[in-house]
């Protein structure tokens, strides 16, 4: 299959993202870190909601687990992308999730196969570094009792979504909002209501903590 260059993402952008996941994480920059979930609050609200959906269906930590991989996944097209990555608007997603779970329901056994393997083959196809990745984070996780299997198994389909959501919305498909100054529908967010992302917490305590 011929990679569409328009959305594609290689692995020299797949393996600099996670290694700056990495340096992020042992450095415990704050700051930086929320840089990032202020941009993403901003960038891709969308996305968060979905992600975040998994916390109101499983708790608390497959959904903060499925955040992590929504973040890490639109990191990884925001590094190969950059600005060209649109906004992710709901039906986008709804329609990944879409075709994401059709093509996972014409493979068959999969409920049989290890839970990382457990991946949409179309998508594997039009981004084979990203989902590569992906079923080696997870068999890690599950592995080293991050993620139980029935957990990581929760956790992979929305997370295959937004790949599908975004590799869709590059390549024009099915285009997403282009970034640019937010056009509000609803009355800004105040830093004492709950965060729109679904955590729970006051906006100032999660995406909105960086603007304090």
């Amino acid at each position: 299959m011929t990679l569409n260059p328009r959305s594609h993402v290689a692995d020299d952008a797949v393996n600099g993202t996670i290694d700056s996941f990495t340096a992020l994480d042992k450095s415990g920059d704050k700051d930086s870190m929320n840089d990032l979930a202020r941009r993403l609050g901003k960038e891709q609200p969308a996305l968060l909601q979905f992600a975040a959906q998994v916390k109101n269906d499983h708790g608390d930590a497959l959904g903060e687990a499925a955040v992590f991989y929504g973040t890490l996944m639109w990191a990884m097209f925001d590094r190969a992308h950059g600005r060209r990555v649109p906004r992710l608007l709901p039906t986008n997603l709804s329609k990944a999730d879409e075709i994401v779970k059709a093509e996972l329901a014409g493979v068959e056994g999969i409920a049989d196969k290890p839970v990382h393997e457990r991946v949409a083959p179309g998508l594997a196809e039009r981004q084979p570094a990203i989902v590569t990745k992906l079923q080696e984070l997870i068999a890690e996780d599950v592995k080293e009792s991050a993620l139980t299997a029935e957990g990581a198994a929760v956790i992979l389909g929305p997370t295959q979504a937004v790949i599908e959501a975004f590799d869709a919305a590059l390549n024009g498909s099915r285009p997403g909002q282009p970034l640019g100054p937010v056009v509000r529908d609803q009355p800004k967010v105040g830093r004492n209501e709950p965060c729109p992302c679904g955590s729970g917490k006051k906006f100032k305590r999660c995406h909105g903590g960086a603007e304090a």
